[in-house]
């Protein structure tokens, strides 16, 4: 039984099918990557998962539990947390303030959570009385990916984690990408990296027109030269 998988997902906006017969797993202990050339729907395939897009045929399923089309808010309390790729902070708020919000759902003292993903960002605690609005691009992120951490998931979705940082910062998310997954973590993930992700990834998808063009081990799509030419740039 998957953590979480889509089939024969058909979905998209105002009547129109962005995804069409998409398929697409996590296993537990997995990083699943979702890469492809842009408007290939791959933050529609997202969204349509977490209940952001309205899915019109097809079946998404949690821990063998169908849960297609429920809500966002149903998902977070099930375990499931989004990152969105933009609007992802309270940029008015502090740090402590961003992280104790992604814990509305939860019931109990917020302190040992927020420790727990203080050892995963050092940077967040050092920072933690500062406004997310004034941070960095990648302290941004951390400071989102920390505020998902805190509903304790065991499935992380990140779409576009990378987008806009420096190529030091892109190794640093994806370091802490992998160090989140060591926690038991499963993790679906976005990426215009697609390099970095799939050497990054336990297996991966490509899309093409909302549709699964391949589908294979990090490594094995790396390794691929149709997919290299085709969406590694050669």
């Amino acid at each position: 039984m998957s953590l979480m998988s889509a089939e024969a997902l058909y979905a998209g906006y105002g009547g129109v099918d962005i995804l069409r017969n998409l398929h697409l797993r996590v296993e537990a202990d997995e990083i699943v990557v979702i890469i492809g050339p842009n408007g290939a729907g791959k933050s529609t395939a997202m969204k349509a998962m977490f209940g952001l897009v309205p899915i019109r045929s097809g079946a998404v399923s949690y821990r063998g539990e169908t849960i297609t089309n429920q809500p966002a808010e149903r998902m977070v309390s099930r375990g499931i947390a989004y990152v969105p790729q933009e609007a992802n902070v309270f940029p008015s708020l502090s740090v402590v303030e961003n992280l104790e919000l992604g814990a509305y759902v939860l019931r109990g003292p917020n302190g040992p959570r927020m420790e727990r993903v203080f050892e995963i960002f050092p940077r967040l605690k050092e920072r933690r009385h500062q406004q997310a609005g004034v941070m960095s691009g990648g302290e941004r992120q951390m400071v989102a990916m920390g505020r998902a951490l805190m509903v304790e998931p065991t499935l992380l979705m990140l779409d576009e984690p990378t987008a806009g940082l420096s190529p030091r910062l892109i190794d640093e998310t994806f370091e802490r990408i992998r160090g989140i997954n060591q926690l038991g973590i499963g993790v679906l993930m976005v990426e215009q990296n697609a390099r970095q992700a799939l050497a990054a990834a336990d297996r991966g998808y490509v899309l093409a027109t909302g549709e699964n063009r391949y589908e294979d081990t990090g490594p094995a799509l790396l390794a691929n030269p149709e997919v290299a030419e085709m969406f590694l740039g050669g």
